[in-house]
């Protein structure tokens, strides 16, 4: 076969043969296909996009590109969550140790920040000794042993996926349906999984700006997921405004740890975070049969943070990972940045918008994500937000606080993140934030 006619195929409209996508993607995995003729490839499909029919194709050339796991010796349910990405989402960080306390095994495969928004392996390679980097036997050792374990794809595990991830993030080629359904559910059927919970995000902060693109996806995502013989749930949220108040990696380590102690979340501006944490729990407590509704599962999440079993179990993880435990024991003793700058607005009134585009792209100038493949991230760096949407704000108060080592982008940053806040004389209208719930028999309204 000839990569290029594959190109010219796919850039005309063309459906790729299972055949086809093997020689591609096999050949980008051992070096015969460079990364500029899969940056072009990628691109095709972001304006061609896949038919059904490829889409499976592309998941499961991906999937079979590197080992499927075998997690039957373990006992016991397996069910992962996967979020397509947010600014200020911290949710894996929180919800994979509460449903593991509760009794079901959580393997978790994540990514890196994707664009503009941060990653779940990124926020923990900010606890200092965290290790990511598992071998399949310790991954299987530490899930044996704490019921939970978060690593990043290994060399075995949907290789052809681990390349294109980075590829994709700084091509312009993230926002595309087939390509998001194929790197996330490559990963995810590559664990070991029995089912899947799914965060599908539309707004200004997700990948999917449109809700019905985002819609779109999630259907996508649990036909995979179903197709393939896995449970698989998907919830519609809202990312028009950054979830919590923390963006950027210790700072999310920091709030998520604050809300496991039971110190944030029920009535402060954490809430939307742990509202979100405690359903998206329910749901992996009822497919991991240990509630029969998510409703009880709720219950349950709630239960594991005021007993602490939750908390004491990512205490348990970050040891078992080779992480600091005094590092998360004693969060205020983290070196800090070199500059921590409060950030005001001109007259008063209420928050009726923040930009979480804007302030991801913000923490990316701050040295919180990367603008190439290669960038080095600064796990110190990040946002604090003091105000909310809705919240009531007086002439010239701080609204935000940010940290960065990075001197000469202090003032762009001070400038883009007070754009980020639009205030009115009156509050917004307050948005749900999970939309709806869609399953094998559809959607259907969230509450």
């Amino acid at each position: 076969m000839n990569i290029v006619e594959l190109i010219r195929k796919k850039r005309f409209g063309g459906a790729l043969a299972e055949a086809e996508f093997r020689f591609l993607l096999n050949g980008y995995v051992d070096g015969r296909v460079p990364d500029y003729q899969m940056s072009a490839f990628l691109m095709a499909c972001c304006f061609r996009e896949m038919s059904d029919e490829e889409a499976l194709t592309f998941v499961d050339v991906m999937l079979r590109s590197g080992e499927v796991l075998d997690l039957s010796d373990i006992p016991g349910v397996k069910v992962d969550k996967h979020s397509t990405g947010g600014v200020g989402d911290k949710v894996s960080l929180i919800l994979a140790p509460i449903v593991a306390s509760c009794g079901v095994l959580v393997p978790m495969i994540s990514g890196r920040g994707l664009g503009h928004t941060g990653g779940t392996l990124d926020k923990l390679e900010s606890i200092p000794g965290f290790r990511t980097n598992l071998s399949i036997p310790e991954y299987k050792q530490v899930l044996r042993k704490t019921g939970l374990v978060m690593i990043g794809q290994t060399e075995e595990i949907a290789p052809a996926d681990k390349k294109l991830y980075a590829l994709r993030d700084v091509t312009g080629t993230v926002e595309c349906i087939p390509l998001i359904a194929g790197s996330i559910m490559s990963k995810k059927l590559a664990e070991g999984i029995d089912a899947l919970v799914l965060d599908v995000k539309y707004g200004r902060g997700a990948f999917m700006q449109q809700e019905q693109e985002a819609r779109r996806l999630a259907e996508t995502l649990v036909r995979i997921g179903t197709y393939f013989g896995k449970e698989t749930m998907a919830f519609l949220t809202d990312m028009n405004q950054p979830l919590g108040i923390a963006i950027g990696n210790w700072l999310e380590v920091v709030e998520s740890m604050e809300c496991l102690l039971g110190r944030r979340g029920e009535e402060d501006a954490s809430n939307d975070l742990m509202n979100l944490a405690h359903a998206l729990a329910g749901a992996m407590l009822m497919l991991g049969k240990r509630a029969s509704s998510i409703e009880e599962g709720e219950e349950m999440s709630r239960e594991a943070i005021r007993s602490g079993a939750a908390y004491r179990k990512f205490l348990e993880l970050v040891e078992m990972q080779g992480g600091d435990v005094g590092a998360i024991e004693n969060l205020e003793n983290y070196p800090l940045s070199k500059h921590t700058i409060d950030v005001r607005i001109g007259e008063g009134g209420f928050i009726t918008a923040i930009d979480p585009l804007e302030l991801g792209f913000a923490a990316i100038m701050l040295g919180a994500g990367r603008q190439k493949v290669d960038d080095r991230i600064d796990p110190k760096a990040g946002i604090l937000l003091r105000k909310k949407e809705g919240d009531r704000v007086e002439d010239h108060e701080v609204v935000a606080t940010f940290f960065t080592d990075r001197e000469d982008i202090i003032d762009a940053a001070r400038s883009r993140i007070a754009n980020s806040f639009q205030v009115g004389t009156t509050p917004s209208a307050q948005r749900p934030l999970i939309h709806s719930l869609i399953d094998k028999a559809g959607a259907r309204p969230w509450r």
